[in-house]
């Protein structure tokens, strides 16, 4: 997640003079963490197809941008995934089911690239259950290119508001077999407000707070240091820090004026949003997690292909105590019964927005 200069402007108002000239010049020439985006332009460089392949995989979407994969390289065609537990989310996601999703998300964008090269991957996830690899996925001859291929590196997640367009039809019913888009005006009001009233539940939950502010990044230097999690970045946001409005004890605080800013800014993005998808499984086995990972990353890269934006706003679906009326509520209003909501998006026409940090291929790759 990263803050706009729109969002920056809103929080420090008559103090953007100072900011604008801070962030002018070569100040503003030097601030964009290349070391940190560099796995978007690197991804595909001529290597070996199963390094190849996970030069896209580490682009996927995942929760606070965490990047929870190890892989371990075994014989000439296997890959076996880990969970990093070093970046386990324990306060906003205590079951990992939004890390596995992730991982299901990498694993569907490596298939994808896999077969740009002619090799398809046959999986075998939880092998050995919950207590070893993610998966084990072995590469042969005989893919066809997968069309979707074309969008991955253009992917985002986009949280800024969304126009008051209406998603059109023919849009809908191409999204239609992977997830479930909501249009309906009472619908849409209803999620609406879910979503608002689940984000106020996160952020005024002091350990589930302090779990994203722990893991912000300010500045380039901090960003290219440590390339995941909530970058806070580009000229103008530094020029902030500099000057003293935009810190990390702010965000910590719920009483300073840019905590107070920022969630009135976050409550208007919510509210500009024409549609929602929504995915759902039979059930809640680590499986269903992973498959909904990759239908996830199939729909973001469809909604890509379209000109739409997508922005996952799953807090309800999260699974502490204090979240549970909410997550009782997003079932009850998503979900069949019996069924569970495994991702719920905002869907609609934004602006384009740049990629996340990325850290390098080598750093997530380990001996077996």
């Amino acid at each position: 997640m990263s803050i706009s200069r729109r969002k920056a402007l809103a929080i420090v108002g008559g103090g953007t003079i100072v900011a604008a000239t801070a962030a002018s010049g070569l100040f503003a020439a030097t601030r964009r963490p290349e070391r940190a985006l560099a796995p978007w332009s690197g991804a595909g460089e001529p290597m070996e197809p199963r390094r190849n392949a996970l030069s896209y995989a580490i682009l996927a979407p995942n929760p606070h941008n965490r990047q929870p994969w190890l892989v371990e390289l075994e014989g000439s065609n296997t890959i076996i995934l880990h969970r990093d537990t070093e970046r386990d989310l324990p306060e906003t996601d205590p079951h990992a089911r939004q890390l596995t999703i992730g991982l299901g998300c990498f694993l569907e964008l490596m298939t994808i690239a896999a077969a740009q090269t002619g090799h398809a991957v046959d999986l075998d996830v939880f092998p050995d259950g919950e207590s070893g690899p993610v998966a084990v996925a072995r590469f042969r001859d005989g893919a066809s290119p997968d069309p979707l291929f074309a969008h991955v590196l253009e992917r985002r997640s986009c949280k800024e508001p969304y126009s008051d367009r209406a998603v059109p039809n023919e849009m809908i019913t191409q999204l239609g077999p992977l997830a479930d888009i909501r249009t309906d005006p009472q619908e849409v009001a209803a999620i609406r407000e879910l979503t608002w009233q689940a984000f106020r539940v996160e952020i005024f939950t002091p350990r589930t707070m302090q779990e994203s502010v722990d893991l912000m990044r300010f500045g380039k230097s901090e960003i290219n240091a440590n390339p995941d999690g909530i970058d806070l970045g580009g000229p103008f946001l530094e020029a902030l820090m500099l000057a003293g409005m935009l810190s990390r004890e702010a965000q910590s605080d719920p009483n300073s004026t840019g905590f107070k800013e920022g969630v009135r800014m976050y409550q208007e993005m919510l509210h500009a949003t024409p549609a929602y998808a929504v995915l759902t499984t039979p059930g809640n086995a680590r499986s269903d997690q992973i498959e909904a990972g990759r239908r996830w990353l199939r729909l973001n890269l469809t909604t890509t292909a379209l000109g739409l934006s997508l922005h996952p706003v799953s807090q309800a679906l999260q699974e502490f105590a204090e979240m549970k009326p909410h997550y009782d509520e997003a079932h009850r209003l998503l979900a069949e019964a019996g069924h569970t909501v495994q991702m719920l998006g905002r869907l609609g026409f934004g602006p384009t927005v740049p990629p996340s940090p990325r850290w390098p291929l080598e750093t997530r790759i380990i001996d077996g």
